[in-house]
């Protein structure tokens, strides 16, 4: 079997490609913003990295589900706002 062919068998179905947007953009999004509040509440000292951390296991999550439920509303508001190509 191709090497081509593995790889692409490892990836998921274009139908979820949504929910991977969500997902990566809510990680990413949770993680800055994790770090960020962490330093304005507590400032950087030696545990900044693991309270950072602490925090995104509540904010990873959360964001993810509210980018889903925003999803919809989201994409009429861009839909109403982006001139059509």
């Amino acid at each position: 079997m191709s090497k081509a062919l593995l790889l692409r068998r490892r990836k998921l179905p274009a139908r979820l490609t949504p929910v991977v947007f969500a997902f990566y953009m809510s990680a990413i999004m949770a993680a800055l913003m994790s770090l960020i509040i962490t330093a304005v509440n507590q400032g950087f000292d030696d545990l900044y990295l693991l309270n950072a951390l602490h925090a995104y296991e509540v904010a990873m999550p959360s964001a993810f589900l509210c980018v889903m439920m925003v999803r919809p509303l989201v994409m009429k508001l861009v839909a109403g706002t982006v001139a059509e190509l």
